[in-house]
């Protein structure tokens, strides 16, 4: 904390002094983006020890927070719009503390972005946001601030040509890392994905993050195309509608089981190889329902609460372990991939494309 040790040395009656550049301690940064209050955060400090080893009076240590939160207050007018922050010269910051404060500004929680994740994005409730304060034991005003920034984001990326992650890494000038649990909110709420349902509370917002995030590489017109007038907000209608010609594969049930008992047999418990072929067809037409009814909105938006009943539920009564999931999924996917059928090439790329997420989803979800 140069700001307070500068004090010290001049004399204990100085609570001011000027510099070229804008002090930010990183610490107490910490506790202002955290919602402590001033007195918190003084309180937080001195039991941490902090100025006893040079001889801090409570005072000064007091006067010293509340000037760092006074400045961080004022600089957060420019945090809004970081170009600003970029552009203004009232705050003379070098890159390094710029870049530092825009990223811890526009941090997030994990426990908080889950409770966001499927609610609308109204003042009403901004309102209620004690519940989710409560409920995450995240401050209030944490999960104020973390509420806007999801809010400005979404508001600034959510019809603009190209990329969500590049779009918010561009404008906001946060981390690639962070640009990317925005684009996942983002995207969620455009396509208006069902993550509320009671079922779906277990799934934490990494689980969320990853599945998001493979939809949007590999189910929308980006898959297949560059440039700024492609967004990854846009599913790919053309290949939803496609996945319905998925169907023609319930006539080869009894090939590709044939291939999959194959490849299974060798590295399953008999107990869990009996279990998988007698309960194959449901399985097996589980994957090709959902896949031929995803051109529908509502059966688009279901998918995870979809994967839940389908698969994951019956899979967890007859007691499989991820491994096990694991293993099922490579071998159908690759089996179907080894199938002779007509139209070989169209069908192969569909099955291909559309088990790549299905995968990804399910190792997600899976949680025994």
């Amino acid at each position: 904390m140069a700001h307070l040790y500068r004090d010290i040395h001049l004399s204990a009656d100085v609570d001011v002094f000027i510099s070229n550049y804008t002090l930010v301690d990183p610490e107490i940064y910490q506790l202002w983006i955290e919602g402590f209050s001033s007195s918190e955060a003084v309180s937080y400090l001195k039991q941490k020890g902090f100025g006893h080893s040079m001889g801090a009076p409570s005072d000064l240590i007091a006067s010293d927070v509340l000037d760092h939160y006074r400045t961080y207050s004022l600089i957060e007018l420019y945090l809004h719009a970081p170009t600003k922050l970029m552009e203004q010269s009232c705050f003379q910051l070098e890159p390094h503390m710029r870049d530092m404060i825009t990223e811890k500004y526009y941090s997030i929680d994990d426990v908080v972005a889950r409770e966001i994740l499927g609610k609308k994005l109204t003042s009403r409730y901004r309102k209620d946001l004690d519940e989710v304060a409560e409920k995450t034991c995240v401050k209030l005003k944490s999960c104020r601030r973390q509420f806007d920034n999801v809010k400005r984001i979404f508001k600034a990326v959510e019809e603009m040509p190209g990329t969500l992650t590049n779009n918010i890494k561009q404008h906001f000038f946060i981390s690639n890392d962070l640009a990317k649990k925005y684009a996942c909110i983002v995207f969620l709420a455009c396509l208006r994905f069902e993550t509320t349902k009671k079922k779906l509370q277990y799934l934490s917002f990494s689980d969320l993050l990853t599945c998001s995030h493979s939809i949007m590489i590999y189910w929308t017109y980006t898959y297949q195309h560059t440039g700024p007038e492609y967004y990854d907000t846009e599913m790919d209608k053309e290949f939803l509608l496609d996945l319905r010609e998925l169907r023609c594969l319930l006539d080869k049930e009894k090939e590709i089981k044939h291939l999959v008992c194959l490849r299974l047999k060798p590295v399953l418990l008999e107990r869990a190889f009996h279990e998988l072929d007698g309960n194959f067809r449901s399985y097996w037409r589980a994957l090709i329902t959902i896949a031929c009814n995803l051109h529908r909105n509502r059966e688009l938006r279901d998918l995870f609460v979809d994967l839940c009943d389908k698969l994951i539920d019956p899979w967890r009564q007859n007691g499989w372990n991820r491994e096990q999931v694991n293993k099922f999924l490579s071998s159908i996917t690759q089996s179907v991939l080894d199938l002779e059928i007509s139209r070989d090439q169209e069908t192969r790329c569909l099955w291909d494309r559309y088990m790549q997420v299905i995968t990804i989803c399910l190792d997600k979800m899976y949680h025994i």
